[in-house]
């Protein structure tokens, strides 16, 4: 369905993709209430979401981030990048880090919502994406605007930054990534600039909070 659901009397069919038993029968109980939405499927794991949206060509994915054998951002991606029609996307999630919700919309997913969303929040989302609109509560888009105004760190950073938050010395960074401990000490000085942080570990508290460990 590619009109605006209040435009049609068509259903919209949504395929529900979360590997948490629970958590799907919940989704579906918010929405099989609705006269003009459908559950076409559910998915337990990133592979069977793929399959199932290949299968069924469902007019939303509400989509897990976190998931077994594929994650969200994984499904996501791969959707994105095969199909000449791109598909509309929600990404729910248990925690709404800034990487997260990042992460996703760079994706291409249209939606981020919380798994503690309003009944009607979800319904909003699902029915405003099918329509082809972009959905954010007002707690994610300050998120999200809180986030772009934060330089984001390069890969090799990253790399770093995590071996910081493994204990690790600028000598043991070094050798572990091969390059020199005065290229280690320079990047630990760009990294503790972009987050802010006085210290390696305030910078590592920072990036925790931000959810800059979670990403891929």
């Amino acid at each position: 369905m590619k009109n605006s659901p209040c435009a049609t009397t068509q259903q919209i069919s949504v395929l529900l993709a979360d590997d948490h038993l629970v958590v799907r029968q919940g989704l579906a109980a918010i929405l099989k209430s609705q006269k003009d939405i459908k559950i076409v499927a559910e998915a337990a794991d990133g592979e069977e979401t793929c399959a199932l949206y290949d299968q069924l060509s469902p007019d939303v994915l509400l989509l897990d981030l976190r998931m077994p054998k594929k994650d969200g951002l994984q499904v996501v991606a791969e959707l994105m990048s095969r199909r000449d029609s791109k598909p509309r996307i929600i990404v729910m999630t248990a925690y709404e880090t800034e990487a997260d919700i990042r992460q996703a919309l760079k994706a291409g997913a249209r939606a981020f919502l919380v798994k503690t969303a309003y009944p009607q929040q979800i319904r909003e989302a699902v029915r405003r994406v099918a329509g082809g609109e972009s959905f954010l509560p007002a707690e994610i888009a300050f998120k999200l605007a809180e986030s772009i105004s934060h330089p984001e760190l390069t890969a090799r950073e990253f790399e770093v930054l995590r071996h910081l938050a493994a204990g690790g010395s600028n000598k043991e960074i070094g050798q572990k990534l091969f390059i020199t401990e005065h290229t280690v000490k320079a990047h630990v000085k760009s990294i503790l600039a972009k987050l802010d942080a006085i210290g390696r570990t305030q910078a590592i508290a920072i990036a925790t909070k931000r959810g800059l460990f979670l990403r891929s």
